[in-house]
Formats: structure tokens, sequence, C-alpha cells
């Protein structure tokens, strides 16, 4: 079975309040992933050796005294159900990126989603979605970080423990918002473990999905279980607005000092930062370039923690 035979909605208990909450509230629903045969392990595994070089990202987390410390890695020689027995033993995640570029049938299930999503919502329109598979190791986690778009996460086998945090100045001030979007910096912020007093904590097991606010904090922590999880993202007028005013009030604030300025994602001041972003752009103007990934390990299946070191 693929997402075009599919006689049922992914989306199984979709009740008409969550129109209110959705984008403004977590929310936690059930679906149907498992039923379109896309996400076996054997899919997965073909899914794997598919994946364009440049779209597969793979990481693991090492300490750094007191502070974690991500590492990148890379596939090797390794097959896809190599790589995914490899991540079974090791603390690690690979981020299949983009999914639906290069893989069709994805890209069906993706659009027959948020179609779903569409009919339900009234006014709501979405644009450059996006689908991501992430694969990852028993006990991994995910630090404390924040993401620029409308983000769900739909779990597939094992089970996440997610903490989300309160969209407040508190947990992630605006000028954190603006490191992230300028690329001064990757996704992770800022933590202190008293913030976990405030979370709302949900454990996403098999056949459930979970979406939260713009911009909302957050880290992930697996069970001690290979999990296996399908992101999509989406940009509505609304998100693409709060995007450019927080990227304008950025410029403004580096290049002519100005402070306290408005985050709204609507009014009249939205069009010179969008326009003040789209120059900086054009100047090719990010503060210190794209972060930069070096590669620490690569993937070996026959090692007893499924890595082996680049030195």
């Amino acid at each position: 079975m693929n997402s075009m035979t599919m006689s049922r909605d992914v989306i199984a208990n979709w009740q008409p309040h969550h129109e209110m909450l959705f984008g403004h509230h977590p929310i936690k629903l059930q679906h149907r992933l498992a039923e379109t045969g896309l996400f076996t392990r054997e899919a997965l595994g073909r899914v794997i050796e598919r994946c364009p070089k440049h779209e597969l990202g793979l990481e693991s987390v090492t300490m750094q005294g007191d502070r974690p410390l991500r590492i990148h890695g890379e596939l090797g020689g390794a097959s896809g159900l190599e790589a995914i027995a490899a991540i079974e033993k090791g603390r690690m995640w690979m981020n299949i990126r983009r999914v639906m570029e290069w893989a069709p049938e994805y890209r069906d299930l993706l659009d027959n989603i948020f179609e779903e999503f569409e009919v339900r919502m009234s006014g709501f329109k979405t644009f450059k979605r996006n689908l991501g598979i992430l694969i990852s190791s028993p006990n991994a986690y995910v630090p404390y970080h924040a993401d620029i778009q409308g983000q769900s996460l739909w779990q597939i086998s094992g089970v996440k423990r997610v903490f989300l945090y309160p969209r407040s100045d508190v947990f992630m001030t605006a000028k954190n918002v603006e490191k992230i979007l300028l690329r001064e910096t990757n996704e992770d912020m800022p933590y202190q473990s008293w913030f976990d007093e405030q979370a709302t904590v949900f454990d996403l097991r098999p056949g459930e999905m979970l979406t939260w606010p713009l911009y909302a904090p957050h880290k992930v922590e697996n069970h001690d279980c290979l999990n296996v999880s399908v992101t999509m993202e989406h940009w509505t007028r609304s998100i693409w607005n709060s995007y450019a005013v927080h990227y304008g009030n950025g410029v403004l604030r580096r290049t002519l000092g100005l402070q306290n300025a408005s985050i709204k994602d609507h009014g009249l001041h939205v069009y010179p930062k969008a326009a003040a972003a789209f120059l900086w752009k054009k100047m090719g103007r990010q503060i210190s370039g794209d972060v930069v990934k070096q590669r620490g390990f690569r993937i070996d299946a026959g090692s007893t923690n499924g890595r082996a070191d680049i030195r």
C-alpha cells in the first residue's frame, strides 16, 4: 500500500476544536502513517541508499565539561539496513532531509496530509512543505532548541519524550530567535535545568504525532529503544511574516542599533522589515556565515557502538 491508495485519512482522531488550538498550543493526535508501507525497516533502508549525500545528516552528542556537544558523521560504505542496525547500537540520530524532493511517493504523502489539514481548517494555506525522516538510537537526545517554521513530529516506532517549554522571552528571547534566523548559531540555545519545571512533557508513541507553537523551545529524549520518526514542516503567510519581522529586526539591530522593535506578524511594519531581510540576504550578509559542520565519525555496523571515529 502507498499514500495514493489509502482509503482513510492519515489523521485518525481530528476534532473540530483542534482548529482553534493548531499553531497556538501543543496538540497530540493519532495517525495512520504505518498503513502506507513507506516506513517499514526495509523501506527505510532503501530510502537511506537513495538519499543524496548532501541530504543525509548524521549526528551524535558528547559532553564537553557540563555542556552537550553535537558532532557530525557520515554514512561511509554502509548499506541502509546496516546503518539502521548501527544506529540501534549507538547514541546517534540520522536526519534524512527533504525526502519529498527525490522520492515522489513521499511527496504524494506530504501533499495528501496537508490537503487534510487545509480542508479541516478554514483559511489554512501552506507552502514550502517539507518531510524528513529521523532514525535515532536508544536513549539518544536532541538538546534544547527551537525551529523557524511550523513543525510536527510523527512517531513510527519506539517512544520519544518531548519537553515543550512556554513560548515566552524567559525561555526564548526575540534576540535568540534572530540569531537562529540570521544563522549566527544553529538551533541549539542556552538552557538551564530549572526550565524543566515549566515544561509540558509528552511521551510520543507509535501512531501518535505532536505539533506545537512557532518558535516554542523543546528538547527530545528517546526511551531505551530505536526510534523512527517523521518530521513535517510548513510555512503560512503568518509564519513568513513572523520570519521577516524577526529577521528584519535582527538586521536593523545590527546596522542601525534599533532596540525594542515590534515582533507582531501583521501591520505596516512587516513590509520594510521584509525588505531589509531581503536586501541583507541579497548582499550575502550572513553575520558569521553558515555553522561549520565537521565530520567526526562514520557508520561502522561491526563495532560495538555502531561507529568509528574519524581522526
